[in-house]
């Protein structure tokens, strides 16, 4: 029998400390591949801070996690290659000035260029040309957006886009690498009500088709499993540590986001981390 396509999410005890405080700590979570999983706090609470040490962009303090059985810190580099950014202010952000059309592309080619194989590069032009227009296509259906729909079509900036166009853009260039798990920062960030109930729909479809969803947001659906960062706060060393929490997070942010276990991995490894999402 195959495996599951999406990636399982176990933690114990997960928590990771910055040079002023804990970002997270007492992390414990149980996901079977394919779960939609939301982690929910206020702003400053290490909700971005918790994604990005569970795709393996950060490194942990203490405790450890298992995504899609490779153990954290360990594995770090070999997560991130199976876990593709949505946005994450910061670090996976898209760039105002280019077009749907000119992401769309700037992606298929870098996956096509840093996650294929040496026969699949020496392909004729025209098919690894179809190629990429069909992994396109396919993440744009999956996102739910329809570049017709759009002002100017393929060709509008992002910066015309709406909001929620903008999140399914950010999802559907994650999914053009076909990830095993997916993380999407300020979910609900900006959005009505409608636009939030929209916004879950999709990453709730994702999940169906077996992709793993990790979400941040400040209110989870009813049928999310759910990490509460806020919650974890309250086990933390009181005093400067807990007050300075908004601080904690940038500085784990800082301190974890570069380094050796970033680079160590060359140039594929970096489009993991830095490619545009």
């Amino acid at each position: 029998m195959d495996s599951p396509h999406g990636a399982s999410v176990t933690a114990e005890d997960f928590g990771l400390k910055g040079p002023r405080g804990w970002a997270f700590r007492g992390i414990g979570i149980d996901a079977g591949p394919g779960s939609l999983v939301a982690i929910e706090g206020p702003s400053g609470s290490g909700r971005t801070c918790l994604l990005l040490a569970l795709t393996g962009r950060m490194r942990p303090t203490e405790g450890h996690a298992r995504i899609g059985g490779l153990r954290l810190p360990r594995k770090m580099a070999a997560v991130r290659r199976i876990a593709a950014l949505g946005p994450v202010p910061g670090v996976s952000e898209l760039d105002p000035a280019f077009t749907v059309a000119e992401h769309l592309r700037e992606r298929a080619l870098l996956q096509r260029r840093f996650d294929g194989s040496l026969r699949a590069l020496l392909r004729p032009r025209a098919e690894r040309a179809a190629t990429a227009r069909e992994r396109i296509d396919a993440a744009l259906d999956a996102a739910g957006l329809d570049p017709a729909t759009l002002p100017k079509a393929e060709r509008t900036s992002v910066r015309d886009l709406e909001r929620l166009e903008a999140l399914r853009l950010s999802i559907a260039l994650a999914l053009i690498g076909n990830p095993r798990l997916l993380a999407v920062d300020d979910t609900d960030l900006k959005l009505s009500d409608a636009e939030r109930t929209e916004a879950w729909e999709l990453l709730r479809s994702v999940a169906d088709s077996g992709t793993t969803v990790l979400a941040v947001c400040s209110q989870a659906p009813e049928d999310a499993i759910t990490l509460r960062t806020d919650a974890a706060a309250e086990g933390r060393t009181t005093g400067r540590e807990t007050a300075g929490q908004g601080a904690a997070e940038a500085d784990a942010a800082a301190e974890n986001t570069t380094g050796e276990d970033t680079i160590e991995e060359g140039t594929a490894d970096a489009f993991a981390e830095t490619g545009r999402a």
